[in-house]
Parts: C-alpha cells; sequence; structure tokens
C-alpha cells in the first residue's frame, strides 16, 4: 500500500440502502461510491460476498470463490434487456435485512434474466474456470438434497466429485447452467462496480476468512485440504480459546487444514484462493491472521471451544509461496486479540499492516489496550464484530466514561458528536490507514451492530440503511476531518 496517510470506510454491501431490501450491486451502491469520494475516503472495506452460508454469516460461505446472487442489481439486468417486467419495491424503507423473504423476491426476476440471456465470447471464458461449474454442480445438487449440508446428500450425489460422476438429466443441467450464468452476472456487476469505484480515487478493500465452511464447495471439492474422517466429517474443528468475546471460547466448527497435504502440493489450494481474490479487490484482507502462526485445534467431539491445543503452521512457507507467484498483491491482515510474540514477526517479516481498534485502547480492562504506536498499521473506530462506538461508551462504567470525556477535552473535540469525537481521533493518529464504520459517523448505538461473536442468527448481519441522506448531511464535516489528517 502507499505510503500516504489514507482514510477508509467500512461499509458491508449488503448494508447500502436499495429498493429490493438489501444493498446490491445497483444504482445506490454508484451512489455511495460518489459519497465516498466527495468525503475524502481512499478506501472502502467490505465484508465477504461469496455465498452466505450457516446463519447468514459472511465467513460461513458455500465458496470461497463464488458470489453470492443476492447481490444482483436487478435495474442493472432491465438496463440490459435481461427484464422486461416491472420491477416492483421490496423492504425498501426496511432497516434489517430478511434474507430469505428478499430471496423469494429476486428469485423470479434472476429467472427471467436468464431465458432472456444469449450467450457470448465473454461469458465462455468466464465458464471456462474450473470452479465455476464445479459451484454450479454443488449448489444445483444441494438444491436437489432439500439444501442439506453435502454429507448428509444421497451417496452418488455426496461422492460426485470424488467418484463416478452420475451423469445429469435435462432438468439437472437446465440448472446448472442457470447458476453459471448468476455467477457471471455477479462477476460482470461487481467488477462494473469496482471500476466505477477507482475510478473516483477509491481502493476496496475485501475480506478473506482464514477458515472456509464444511458445507462448501471448498471441502466438497477438496477434501484431501482437511483433516476428515473416512465420511468426510471433520476429525477436528477450528475455533478460539476462551476470549474478550466468550467465556467459553468460540467454536466455529470450521475443517481444520492437513497442513501436510497442502505443503505436498506447494500450497495449491491457499495459492489458487488467494490468488482469485486479489483479482476481485484491490487489498486482501486476511481474516484471523494468527491462524498462520499457531492455530487452536478442538476435538470435533467437544461440545465448546474450551477443550483443545495450539498447532504451529507453516505461515512463512505459505506466504514466500505466494509473494513469490503474486508479487504485487496487496494484503492486510486481522491480528487482533492475545497473540503470541511470534503472530506479530511473522506479519512484520513480510510487512503486512496489522489492525487496532481504537475503542479497545481505552478500556483499562482490555488486553494489549495500548495506543497505536506503529505507522504501518490500521486504526478502526471498530469492525463487524465490535460494539458501535456509542454503544460501547454507553455500556462502560463512569470511571472508564470519565477517563474518556477528559482524553476528548484535551484534544478539544467535547462539543462534537460522540461518535465524532472518536472518528476524529482515530482519523488524527499516526496510522497510515485509518477506517472509521458508517455506524459511527452516524453516531449510531448497538441496534447497528453487524455482528456479535459466539451468538448466532437474527439481528446478526440485518443491519442496513434505508437511505443515504443522514450520511450524505455528514459530509463536509467528514470531509473537513479527513483534509485536516492529511495536512498532519
Amino acid at each position: 500500500m502507499t505510503k500516504k496517510r489514507q482514510a477508509g470506510i467500512l461499509m458491508p454491501v449488503a448494508s447500502l440502502p436499495s429498493n429490493f431490501g438489501i444493498g446490491d450491486f445497483g444504482p445506490q451502491a454508484y451512489a455511495f461510491a460518489d459519497l465516498m469520494g466527495e468525503m475524502g475516503f481512499g478506501v472502502w472495506q467490505i465484508l465477504p460476498l461469496n455465498p452466505l452460508g450457516y446463519g447468514n454469516s459472511p465467513y460461513q460461505p458455500y465458496s470461497s470463490y463464488a458470489g453470492d446472487s443476492i447481490y444482483i442489481s436487478l435495474e442493472k439486468l432491465a438496463e440490459d434487456g435481461l427484464i422486461t417486467s416491472e420491477l416492483k419495491e421490496f423492504r425498501k424503507e426496511s432497516t434489517n435485512i430478511d434474507y430469505e423473504e428478499v430471496r423469494q423476491f429476486k428469485e423470479p426476476y434472476l429467472r427471467e434474466a436468464y431465458a432472456h440471456f444469449e450467450l457470448d465470447d465473454t461469458y465462455e471464458e468466464f465458464a471456462s474456470q474450473d470452479w465455476v461449474y464445479q459451484y454450479a454442480v454443488f449448489y444445483m445438487l444441494k438444491s436437489k438434497n432439500e439444501r442439506k449440508c453435502w454429507l448428509d446428500w444421497k451417496e452418488e450425489d455426496k461422492l460426485w466429485m470424488t467418484g463416478d460422476k452420475r451423469p445429469f438429466t435435462a432438468e439437472e443441467e437446465e440448472e446448472i447452467l442457470y447458476q453459471i450464468f448468476l455467477q457471471y452476472m455477479f462477476y460482470c456487476q461487481w467488477m462494473e462496480l469496482k471500476a466505477y469505484v477507482n475510478e473516483q480515487g477509491i481502493r476496496i478493500m475485501g475480506d478473506l476468512p482464514f477458515y472456509v465452511g464444511i458445507d462448501s464447495l471448498d471441502v466438497w471439492a477438496n477434501s484431501k485440504c482437511f483433516l476428515l474422517d473416512e465420511n468426510f466429517r471433520p476429525t477436528y474443528i477450528a475455533g478460539v480459546p476462551p476470549d474478550y468475546f466468550s467465556p467459553t471460547g468460540q467454536r466455529w466448527g470450521n475443517p481444520i487444514y492437513d497442513w501436510d497435504y497442502l505443503k505436498e502440493t506447494d500450497y495449491a489450494f491457499w495459492m489458487e484462493r488467494i490468488g482469485y481474490n486479489s483479482k476481485l479487490f484491490d487489498i486482501v484482507r486476511i481474516d484471523h491472521f494468527r491462524a498462520f502462526d499457531t492455530f487452536w485445534k478442538i476435538p470435533s467431539s467437544c461440545p465448546t471451544a474450551m477443550e483443545g491445543e495450539w498447532i504451529e503452521a507453516p505461515g512463512y512457507e505459505v506466504f514466500d509461496h505466494l509473494l513469490k507467484q503474486y508479487p504485487d498483491i496487496e494484503i492486510v491482515i486481522e491480528d487482533l486479540g492475545d497473540l503470541r510474540p511470534q503472530v506479530m514477526e511473522l506479519r512484520d517479516h513480510f510487512g503486512f499492516k496489522g489492525m487496532k481498534v481504537y475503542q479497545f485502547s481505552l478500556d483499562p480492562n482490555e488486553k494489549n489496550n495500548d495506543f497505536p504506536d506503529r505507522e504501518n498499521m490500521i486504526l478502526y473506530t471498530g469492525t463487524h464484530d465490535n460494539q458501535t462506538i456509542c454503544g460501547w461508551y454507553e455500556s462502560k462504567p463512569e470511571e472508564v466514561k470519565n477517563e474518556v470525556d477528559a482524553l476528548f477535552a484535551e484534544k478539544n473535540c467535547m462539543d462534537e458528536k460522540l461518535g465524532h469525537r472518536f472518528v476524529h481521533a482515530v482519523l488524527q493518529s499516526i496510522a497510515e490507514l485509518s477506517v472509521v464504520t458508517a455506524q459511527d459517523i452516524l453516531n449510531l448505538g448497538d441496534e447497528a451492530r453487524i455482528n456479535q461473536p459466539g451468538t448466532l442468527g437474527s439481528p446478526n448481519w440485518e443491519w442496513r440503511i434505508a437511505s443515504l441522506d443522514a450520511l450524505t448531511e455528514e459530509k463536509q464535516h467528514i470531509r473537513q476531518l479527513i483534509e485536516e489528517t492529511e495536512r498532519i
């Protein structure tokens, strides 16, 4: 990344306004790109765009390559002449996402677009990628098996990738082609939006989870890359021991990598996975980076994450291979939490930017709560896993609030909105990249929190805004703060 100090905004695509109940690649995303440029932001950080899996979590996707068709813009399809029927508004004013209702609403329009679509050379080139057909087969078979995890499919479907590939019926082949069409539309619309965002002088930071979900194409098509039993079920699963977020730890359930096998293949699984994401995003953020140093290995029979052991991973070898193959890739990493020194040594060996969350530096009870003291880092008001800054402040005892108030009095920003005080402080830090959330710009409380780690289901991942109006009202103030940052 460039050494010039920059400001970024964290805003999931799903949280943007639209006419159809969820943020997508349509007109409001372009309007948001304009607004980011007018505010002076240089980076837009998003969450993973892969097909949402268990609990609608973007960190449990059905594929590391595929995109979720829920983000396809119906307006863009209509502009291309693929939808000719009237587009009716759906949950336009809602400030929470009902994923199932949105999918049911969009599906007939997507089917109509497919019926009007004509193949061309660009489509053929896209469809020729191995993962595209494999994902289409995976999704078709998942639908045929009542949406169950592939481990519970009919035996002939479960073993399709590793055994005899049974021929598909005409109906199944048609569904496969439909799924390929959706992936093509997702890719085209995303790359068009990305190009527009880049034209505004803004780079996009994508998010790559360290682990993949068991119910995914990644595991179904690459079972040898994971520690599985003879029935393809995980023998060990991922998570973290007890920490700030959970007294019993976090039992994620993701299968653990077979690092011995991966080494034999020169880490091809990782090379291809990260390499493809580098085509979709300008910057690749790797979540849970510490697992490249040591990872928490939990026996799959354990009901919590309290039982387990730390296992060393070959992080240096992986990134040596990766940077040799993709020398121009831009990587930043998530290195939050109580980490052993070797994690930071691995990070600094490759010059990766790590992260700090400002609210933690103000909490005397938080481990590693020192204020950011490095330039080569990203400082956040908060991430998708944190409380909003207003929610955090209101949840603290009076002594902590008094200390925070005294700090901001010294900075002469007590006359600003509570959220803006933190935005102000983060933007004026020494970090080369300062990232603020849309919720903190809007001074929102925990009703706007994206996710609470260790919990599943609603309201996680459901927050969205119904309009850009409130953000637009903050445009001049945020631009002024960013311009002051650039002068420091």
